[in-house]
Parts: structure tokens; C-alpha cells; sequence
């Protein structure tokens, strides 16, 4: 190929007329919000001064599980990412620290009963602690029982949500 017809290639991708190259891998079909409670049947402020307390909604879900049923219920930190058609995503609830970090991908497609179904790995001071296939409602959270920490144990709520919910 001649240079001048190299260049006259390079001037039409850049300036837009070349075929778009879209990554239907990328298109995003909902948002998951991660949240981390501690709950303690200890005292409350033991959670720390940037802790807030729960909703009533989640104080009421909580204490209906029995496992997850406790005095006080703070909430430690919250992150919502998109969920994307082909990718993993990375949540971080309480940055800085990576600490707890929860890994998602889309398995299967919205159902008309609003389910979706997700590979879940949750992981804890950089190991893994928890990989399941989660087959999630929106508005409906996966909740899980987390380490001790603080004279109370950690739950890590994952909530889907659908793509046109902006985050919390």
C-alpha cells in the first residue's frame, strides 16, 4: 500500500466514517448495589463514627432471618456498579480499603419474573471466601453472614437493580 492511501485510510477512521466497532459485551443491563452492615447485640458505636444507621426496610428483612437477627444494625459502606452483558465487575463498599470486595457477572437474561442470574464471588482480606451462582430478583437482596468484626458480625447485602436505576 502506498503511503498516500495510508494516509487517506487514517484520515477516515479518524474522522468518523469507518464502521463503528460496538461491543455488545459492554452493553449494561442493570446496576448491583453492595452494602455492608455490621450487627451487634453489643453496643452500636462500636461500628465507628462514619457508620450510619440502617433503614427500617432493612432492619425488618434482617431480623425476619434467623441467623441474621441481632440488636443493632449499622450500615458500614455502600457501592453500586453497573452490571454488564459479558463482564466481570469489581464492587468496592468500603473504600479505601479492599478489604471486602465483591466480583459479579451476568449469566443469563432478565426474566419476565425480573430474575437474573449472577456468578457471585465475595472476598475477604484478598481471598476468596464465598463463589455461588445467585439467581437474584430485583429490589430483593442477596444477603450474606459475614466475619466477626467489632463484637458483631459483618452481612453483605448485594441488591439488583435494573439499568436505568441510578445509583444510591
Amino acid at each position: 500500500m502506498n503511503r498516500r492511501a495510508l494516509i487517506g485510510l487514517l484520515f477516515l477512521a479518524g474522522s468518523g466514517l469507518a464502521p463503528a466497532q460496538t461491543d455488545p459485551g459492554k452493553e449494561v443491563i442493570g446496576t448491583l448495589t453492595v452494602t455492608v452492615y455490621h450487627a451487634t447485640n453489643g453496643d452500636a458505636e462500636a461500628s465507628g463514627q462514619r457508620a450510619k444507621a440502617a433503614s427500617e426496610e432493612i432492619v425488618k428483612r434482617l431480623t425476619g432471618e434467623q441467623k441474621l437477627k441481632f440488636a443493632h444494625y449499622r450500615e458500614l459502606g455502600r457501592d453500586s456498579k453497573p452490571l454488564f452483558r459479558s463482564y466481570e465487575n469489581w464492587a468496592q463498599p468500603l473504600p479505601p480499603s479492599d478489604e471486602i470486595l465483591l466480583r459479579f457477572e451476568a449469566q443469563s437474561t432478565l426474566t419476565k419474573e425480573k430474575r437474573r442470574r449472577l456468578d457471585i464471588e465475595l472476598w475477604l482480606s484478598r481471598k476468596k471466601i464465598l463463589k455461588t451462582g445467585a439467581a437474584m430478583e430485583i429490589g430483593k437482596p442477596l444477603l450474606v453472614l459475614g466475619p466477626e468484626w467489632r463484637g458483631g458480625r459483618m452481612i453483605i447485602a448485594a441488591e439488583l437493580q435494573p439499568a436505568e436505576a441510578k445509583a444510591k
